[in-house]
């Protein structure tokens, strides 16, 4: 499993979770709104802020026949180009954004969907390349962004372990050796009972690869859980504002919720740590309040010491409990007062 970079920033199992701030088409037609959320992005702690590049005709046909219309859901009654028309990012607004983020310190790049974003993507000197869900049985453009021997990245939604495994390997044929595969539910948005976060630890170990989610539900709990199961990359669309009215705003994060998402993340990838049954440097000054054998009245020199004469009670200055029956019948070797420690010291050894 091989970790790599994206802008300088390692990403991998021993690197904390690599956030992604999904712009999508929450900047509802609006540069202003674009900038302002990739400075919002960056604000909040993100590690990246990602675009899609596309327009209605590069990805589907101006057509109104009866499978090119949305039935259902969030877009109900749309058309595909309809819906895209009015989410896309114009291709003139990537190279000021671009700019507007790498002056705002946080990395930029995109999902391209078909092999001319990708040209206008490495113009822009894009750092690495998403593949969405609807995507990833597109293997000429897997292999085209593979090209390009930047890091690639594949959200899987709706894909099964086979589509999968093509998709990884028309990446690897093309040239990519920095990959990394997102579980994910294309719904939009998705129930937490239908993401199966137990998947990704199995794709970890079938794929060989870096392994993350993309996250559709509403608040950050199925996010966070995923780091427990291996996921070092983190994608949450992103808005300035839920109820916006745009074509994703609904199920995406706001800035409160995309700071807490950075911080509780790193903070369970940081929980899981490494196997260590030591003491930790936290409990040190509690270790003196563990259980321990003390005597709970006076016992002269010679004495046989009777069970009722020692208790197993906090603090933890005396013998450990477990030395209980060594104590019991043994014999004072001086006089010791009650309330005192037990030690071997104490007693008179056989013989």
């Amino acid at each position: 499993m091989t970790d790599f970079e994206i802008a300088g920033r390692r990403v991998g199992t021993n690197h904390q979770p690599y956030i992604i701030a999904e712009m999508s088409a929450n900047h509802n037609g609006d540069i202003s709104t674009a900038r302002a959320i990739i400075s919002a992005a960056a604000k909040a702690g993100a590690d990246a802020i990602k675009m899609q590049t596309y327009r209605p005709d590069t990805i589907t046909l101006d057509c109104d026949n009866d499978e090119f219309q949305i039935v259902g859901g969030l877009w109900d009654g749309r058309t595909l180009y309809d819906l895209y028309e009015e989410a896309h990012t114009p291709w003139d607004w990537h190279a000021p954004l671009f700019e507007h983020a790498r002056n705002e310190g946080i990395p930029i790049f995109s999902s391209p969907f078909d092999t001319t974003a990708v040209d206008l993507l490495e113009d822009l000197g894009s750092p690495a390349y998403k593949i969405a869900s609807f995507e990833a049985v597109d293997l000429p453009l897997i292999r085209y962004v593979a090209a390009t021997k930047k890091p690639i990245i594949i959200s899987t939604g709706m894909a099964n372990d086979e589509e999968i495994a093509e998709a990884l390997d028309a990446a690897r044929s093309a040239g990519a050796s920095q990959i990394a595969v997102l579980h994910c539910v294309s719904g939009y948005p998705a129930p937490a009972g239908d993401y199966n976060l137990q998947t990704m630890a199995d794709m970890k170990g079938r794929f060989g690869c870096v392994v993350g989610l993309s996250d559709h539900t509403l608040d950050n709990t199925t996010a966070v859980a995923s780091v427990a199961l291996g996921a070092s990359i983190i994608e949450k669309h992103f808005t300035l504002d839920r109820s916006g009215g745009g074509p994703d705003d609904s199920f995406s994060l706001e800035p409160d919720g995309l700071v807490e998402l950075c911080r509780d993340s790193k903070t369970a990838w940081q929980a899981l740590g490494r196997v260590d049954y030591g003491r930790k440097s936290s409990e040190i000054g509690n270790a003196q309040f563990r259980r321990s054998l003390y005597f709970v009245k006076d016992v002269k020199a010679g004495e046989v010491i009777e069970a009722d004469a020692v208790r197993s009670v906090r603090p933890g200055y005396g013998i450990a409990p477990k030395h209980l029956h060594e104590v019991i019948g043994a014999t004072a070797k001086t006089d010791i007062a009650k309330h005192s420690p037990v030690a071997f010291e104490h007693l008179k050894k056989d013989g």
